[in-house]
């Protein structure tokens, strides 16, 4: 890692493991409805299309927020977006411990919290960006993005421990309260935006929200909608992995663990997939280790859908794999939209490969939920196998953007 010192003689390095400690704290309520989902959809009496809706509300949130919380870090110091960002997650989880009762609470709440999440993430990838530079700056940014599976595999493993061991809204408390100490790191530890950096001239705010330089940028926008089809998957996933095992509990089948655990394990061993999948993209180029990685994964994603009935070990095993490799091409994909982007427009470009992304975020969970309930219900086997083969298919377009848009650099 780079040795340069951004301010207050804090290395690089260390900036970004404390960069990394303040997303994970930040994110301890992301995984906490689709660890208790089960419970509170048994509790409030949720269809699977309302669950999927307050799963995907969460991203709405994040999608609708992100491009002025992001593109913001263009006229200002990121840290200031970051601290907006924190204290919108203390609220929404403190709120939804206090105040969640049924569908319409749950959803606007954990729409609030998608919104903390967008003032949180990527503007630390802009400051992580300003103060990392040269050749070390791609590996920084896989393991950054990496982290984002620690924070949700954290919150897994918290919500679901808690809502075994209490009522469920002491997962919600706790998570409000990590995102208190995730607020103190960022202001007591992080350092502000390089003197050299700051625009002599505040950014107009026209120009901070014209994002037409961006979609003009086809090289750039080949990996914004690239990161959108693997958002689409990746937390379509995240968001139905719990009551997928738990249906499928629900009919007989052996169990090893608790179904959030096991999410938990899922999501944490995928995070070593970002760095790894980055450091494949190094060497034999970005396009092909990400079109290679997202064909191998669509072929996960389908043969999942129909393992209900594969004995524990096997399927939690199909599943460390199959979220591994949907993690693969994560850090690649954001590593490349960042080196394609104009560097006066490194945050406009951010903002729109997030609310991008995140839109597919926001739909793919949705669209499960949907068609779940089209096809019977979540007590239905086939209705997951189909629901799942639908994520194979969108992962397979992932290949076709990226190999028809802007190809001027690798």
């Amino acid at each position: 890692m780079s040795e340069s010192k951004p301010a207050g003689n804090l290395s690089s390095q260390r900036l970004l493991w404390m960069l990394c400690t303040a997303e994970v704290l930040s994110m301890a309520g992301f995984s906490a409805f689709p660890a208790l989902q089960p419970a509170l959809s048994a509790a409030w009496q949720l269809s699977a299309a309302e669950a999927g809706w307050i799963n995907g509300l969460y991203f709405a949130g994040y999608t609708l927020a992100v491009p002025f919380l992001v593109a913001f870090t263009d006229r200002s110091d990121p840290r200031q977006v970051m601290l907006v960002g924190l204290v919108l997650a203390v609220v929404s989880n403190l709120g939804f411990a206090l105040c969640a009762e049924g569908f319409v609470s749950a959803a606007v709440l954990r729409f609030i919290a998608g919104a903390a999440l967008a003032g949180t993430y990527m503007p630390g990838l802009v400051l992580l960006t300003d103060h990392v530079q040269g050749p070390m700056q791609s590996r920084s940014v896989a393991f950054y993005t990496s982290t984002f599976g620690i924070g949700s595999a954290g919150s897994f493993l918290v919500a679901g421990e808690l809502g075994e061991l209490f009522p469920w809204p002491v997962a919600f408390i706790a998570a409000g309260l990590l995102a208190v100490l995730g607020l103190l790191l960022v202001l007591f530890g992080l350092p502000r935006r390089p003197f050299e950096q700051r625009p002599a001239v505040p950014v107009p705010f026209r120009r901070v929200l014209d994002f037409r330089p961006v979609f003009a940028n086809g090289n750039a926008m080949r990996y914004v909608l690239g990161y959108t089809l693997h958002c689409w998957e990746l937390f379509t996933v995240r968001s139905w992995i719990v009551a997928f095992l738990a249906a499928r509990e629900a009919a007989g089948a052996e169990a090893l663990w608790r179904p959030s655990t096991v999410a938990m394990i899922v999501v944490l061993v995928g995070v070593p997939g970002s760095i790894l999948g980055n450091e494949l993209a190094l060497r034999v180029g970005r396009v092909r280790a990400i079109v290679g990685v997202a064909v191998i994964t669509a072929c996960l994603a389908a043969l999942v859908g129909w393992s209900s009935a594969w004995p524990a070990w096997l399927l939690g095993a199909m599943l460390v794999v199959y979220k591994f490799m949907i993690m693969a091409d994560s850090g690649a994909l954001t590593a490349g939209a960042v080196a394609a982007a104009e560097p006066e427009r490194r945050g406009a470009t951010m903002a729109v490969h997030s609310t991008l992304g995140f839109l597919g975020a926001f739909l793919g969970p949705v669209v499960f939920g949907l068609t779940l309930d089209g096809l019977g219900g979540p007590g239905q086997p086939m209705a997951w196998g189909i629901a799942f083969t639908s994520l194979a298919a969108i992962g397979l377009l992932s290949p076709l953007v990226l190999l028809t848009l802007g190809r001027t650099r690798p």
